[in-house]
């Protein structure tokens, strides 16, 4: 057999394999074309002709999705794929200069691979690294504390071709950098003690509709119920953490009462594109408080009758995902998510990661929806909203990691105890990412109504 059709006859075998993890949906077109690349360094033509017939999608559309994210290369791309940080902060502490530094000492210039196709450098947004920079990505792992030693022990390994793996595990450690803590980054909540505390508040009407009567399969008559948790969000005043600053009840309550379609059903999502220049608040609670929002989530999916969520990771990010996953599988087997959560039958929700791929707008919720499902990450026009037309045109809930952290704080503790923090308009705290110019960079947990020049001192 030739060479070439070795080539080809390998990396056939590689996209059957991904396309068969994911069912070979076109919906998950993106993970698969991600991991295609994880494992050809690229994405060669071979592989888009032979997704063409395990997904049954023109080679346009393929090619179309892999050329909107900046994380997806259609061209080689060096075994050591480099990028630094451009955000104001990192080019304040000298990004550049580093950069120029490296591409100097291995002699190649930025946005080029190297000759011998060993080495790629260029820019990319920010890393929500942030409060450690200047900061970088090597083969999506992030590089802190940048200094121009650090640049020259990095030139030294990838000349002589030092796997990743065998690098100083102190290149790669992130920090979470609290700096004030208070209810949310101050508790300890095990996982199941806020699902276990919403199934026992008694609801305010004590309906439930069909599609969520298995959530309670099992209880005493009258105990716990969607209907009470969501009166709990509700009287908490909780307002989504996204920007918007949305009534988190309302949304909630408008996907509950959505009509479904024959074999439609609910879904939750968790916008965990953190991709504003500065912020990086979700990459410590992903880091360190993963059970906290994932019992949000779940806590979301028990409100509205949903089975599956879907967390939305920025690929920046990266380097999270399989301690996530960990987490994940850990609930499974604690019985706090996935089938019989807490022991009861049918009671049943599970949570899928998706990765980003470096589109910032897919911070959007509907640029992420058509993210999810395989597309380029293009806004939608509104109305109609999520909330009746989301994931595959089915009613969905997307709020941020904070917003479904705080929401598990709610089904633990209840919402006259939440809506006591804060001021009257605005319940809760709010998790501040501060770094630039300034003796302390961190997160710093304030309840809402602090002034700047307190968060500042």
């Amino acid at each position: 057999m030739a060479l070439n059709d070795m080539h080809v006859e390998a990396i056939a075998g590689i996209v059957d394999r991904v396309a068969t993890r994911y069912r070979r949906d076109p919906n998950n077109m993106l993970q698969i074309l991600r991991e295609v690349q994880e494992a050809c360094d690229w994405i060669p033509p071979e592989a888009i002709d032979r997704l063409q017939v395990v997904l049954g999608v023109p080679r346009t559309k393929i090619e179309g999705v892999a050329g909107f994210y900046a994380f997806l290369y259609l061209q080689p791309r060096g075994k050591y794929r480099i990028l630094f940080s451009d955000n104001i902060t990192d080019n304040m502490q000298g990004n550049r200069a580093l950069m120029e530094r490296l591409c100097s000492s291995l002699w190649v210039e930025p946005g080029k691979v190297s000759e011998d196709g060993l080495l790629s450098i260029d820019k990319t947004s920010c890393t929500g690294m942030c409060d450690q920079g200047p900061a970088l990505l090597v083969n999506n792992r992030a590089i802190t504390r940048l200094t121009a030693a650090r640049i020259d022990e990095i030139a030294e390994r990838v000349r002589n071709k030092v796997p990743l793996a065998d690098w100083p595990a102190e290149f790669f450690q992130v920090e979470d950098n609290i700096r004030q803590a208070d209810i949310m980054l101050d508790s300890h909540l095990q996982p199941g003690d806020a699902l276990r505390a919403a199934h026992a508040r008694v609801p305010s009407d004590g309906l439930l509709s069909s599609n969520m009567r298995s959530w309670r399969e099992g209880l005493p008559s009258g105990i716990g119920g969607p209907a009470a948790m969501l009166d709990e969000i509700k009287r908490a005043n909780l307002r989504g953490r996204g920007g918007a600053g949305f009534i988190t009840g309302l949304k909630w309550e408008a996907c509950r009462n959505a009509p479904l379609k024959a074999g439609q059903q609910r879904f939750v999502v968790c916008n965990a594109d953190e991709g504003e220049p500065g912020t990086f608040k979700d990459r410590v609670l992903l880091t360190s408080y993963a059970d906290l929002v994932f019992e949000g989530m779940t806590a979301a999916a028990y409100v509205i009758g949903a089975r599956r969520g879907f967390l939305y990771l920025r690929g920046e990010y990266r380097y999270l995902l399989e301690p996530l996953k960990a987490v994940l599988e850990r609930r499974r087997q604690e019985k706090v998510l996935g089938t019989d959560i807490l022991g009861i039958p049918g009671a049943d929700f599970d949570i899928e990661i998706h990765l980003g791929a470096g589109a910032y707008i897919c911070g959007e919720e509907s640029a992420l929806i058509e993210s999810l499902e395989g597309k380029r990450g293009t806004p939608r026009n509104r109305p109609p909203f999520p909330v009746t037309n989301g994931y595959l045109d089915q009613p969905t809930i997307v709020n941020n990691v904070e917003t479904f952290a705080a929401a598990a704080l709610i089904a633990l503790n209840g919402g006259e105890w939440y809506a006591s923090v804060g001021t009257k308009h605005s319940a809760g705290t709010k998790i501040l990412s501060v770094s630039g110019d300034c003796a302390r960079p961190g997160l710093y947990e304030y309840p809402f109504g602090v002034s700047i020049r307190l968060v500042l001192a």
